[in-house]
């Protein structure tokens, strides 16, 4: 195998791959043949050694999840091995940890206040097993404007550092105008589960009944972001599956709002065309618990190192800089 690149090398290794797991042989990748041969698939692996290219890299995961299926503490504390078997193999020196209430009743998003304080405090449970290492994001429901406000003056005093909301409340309703004020003032990000899913017959979600009526849009950014110019957001996972070339080239023009790399799709060109459309300096690196993969597909890119490592580490540090939180 001649002219091998970093991109041909990683596009072509399950390292990319949703299925992968961790297991001894990972850090390696070394094949586990004692024949000496000098193949030429040996050879190529000796011009590009990938975990020395991972390790190369700072790292701060944007969007990371304590076990989103139980509060249970002893779950939990079996789950932060996991994640920080995880930091360990990846070289990420800061999780950004979150519980978001994913939970349907009859249909309808959980919104009530004894679910997410429930949630947060699995967090911050999380957050003390290792606490160089977690950080934690609070999440409420601006519905329960009361109750919220007094649930991010509670996680702010122990300690977490931004916000992590799902469905329960589209981003720009109104309900949402007191929390992003008191936001700016912390100087934290405003992380927002989103979608931008493409339906049977190429209709988009916003015009369909697929999903949860008050799930977000990247329409819905453009219109917070503009109405709150100095409030920071952060667009989750445009790696999730859903029609990534609309959400960047929708949120272009809001500079205020800026993109995760995270979930478990793996498009080729989707981390080039983020970084077309936004710039180098609004992607940020995320996993949504799709950890290798994520990691990854940003190697497996064509942006330089620089870039790699804005995206990686540089990006995100700068923006909890702004309220002093910053990794050193």
């Amino acid at each position: 195998m001649s002219g091998l690149s970093r991109r041909k090398f990683v596009c072509g290794t399950a390292f990319s791959a949703a299925g992968i797991v961790m297991s001894d042989g990972f850090s390696g990748f070394i094949p586990r043949s004692n024949s000496g041969s000098n193949s030429s698939s040996e050879s190529s692996e000796k011009k590009y050694n990938i975990m020395q290219e991972v390790m190369k890299y700072r790292k701060i995961d944007s969007h990371v999840h304590v076990n989103l299926s139980s509060t249970n503490s002893e779950v939990q504390k079996k789950f932060a091995e996991v994640l920080m078997n995880y930091s360990e193999r990846m070289k990420v020196e800061k999780l950004m940890l979150s519980n978001p209430v994913t939970r349907l009743i009859n249909s309808i998003p959980d919104g009530r206040p004894e679910s997410f304080i429930a949630n947060n405090n699995s967090v911050l449970g999380v957050m003390k097993i290792y606490p160089k290492i977690f950080s934690g994001s609070f999440t409420f429901n601006p519905v329960h404007a009361k109750e919220s406000m007094d649930e991010i003056k509670r996680c702010v005093d122990l300690g977490m550092v931004n916000a992590k909301a799902y469905y329960q409340t589209k981003i720009n309703d109104p309900s949402y105008y007191p929390i992003v004020e008191k936001m700016i003032d912390l100087k934290m990000v405003i992380h927002m589960h989103a979608e931008a899913q493409i339906g049977v017959g190429g209709y988009r979600m916003k015009y369909n009944g697929y999903k949860p009526l008050n799930v977000s849009i990247p329409d819905d950014f453009v219109d917070i972001a503009k109405r709150y110019p100095e409030a920071i957001f952060q667009y989750a996972h445009i790696g999730g599956g859903g029609d990534w070339e609309y959400m960047c080239k929708t949120l272009k023009n809001s500079p205020n709002v800026y993109v995760d790399t995270s979930g478990s799709n793996n498009e080729e060109n989707l981390i080039d065309f983020a970084v077309k459309q936004l710039g180098e300096n609004r992607v940020l690196f995320g996993s949504d618990n799709c950890y290798y993969q994520c990691v990854g597909k940003i190697l497996a890119s064509n942006l330089n190192e620089s870039q790699m490592k804005k995206i990686f580490f540089e990006n995100y540090n700068n923006l909890l800089r702004k309220g002093g939180r910053n990794v050193d």
